[in-house]
């Protein structure tokens, strides 16, 4: 089940805007502290950097993605996620905008 709305949230209002425009996302924080964003890739193919873990929660639109270390691409679709460890990085391919909520921790 994809998550439709979060409540009771702060929201930055300055986008973090990344690889040139490609991906562009707001971060948030709900009222018992917990840290998120929600964004939207566009198509491209990206290789992100993670300092604490991930969830990344697909909102609308796909996208394939692949663990550092792993030769295999999975595929994200609407209501599906995918976890990726903290102090890792993973590529991900979207062939059309790609909405997502990223979990922190």
């Amino acid at each position: 089940m994809t998550t439709d709305k979060l409540e009771v949230a702060s929201v930055a209002t300055k986008a973090n805007v990344y690889f040139d425009g490609k991906c562009v996302s707001h971060g948030i924080q709900l009222a018992d502290g917990t840290k998120k964003s929600v964004g939207v890739i566009l198509p491209a193919t990206l290789t992100f950097n993670t300092g604490a873990a991930e969830i990344m929660e697909c909102v609308a639109g796909a996208c394939e993605y692949k663990l550092a270390g792993s030769s295999e691409w999975k595929k994200s679709a609407a209501g599906e996620k995918f976890s990726v460890p903290a102090h890792s990085s993973f590529e991900i391919r979207v062939a059309e905008a790609y909405h997502y909520i990223c979990h922190f921790g």
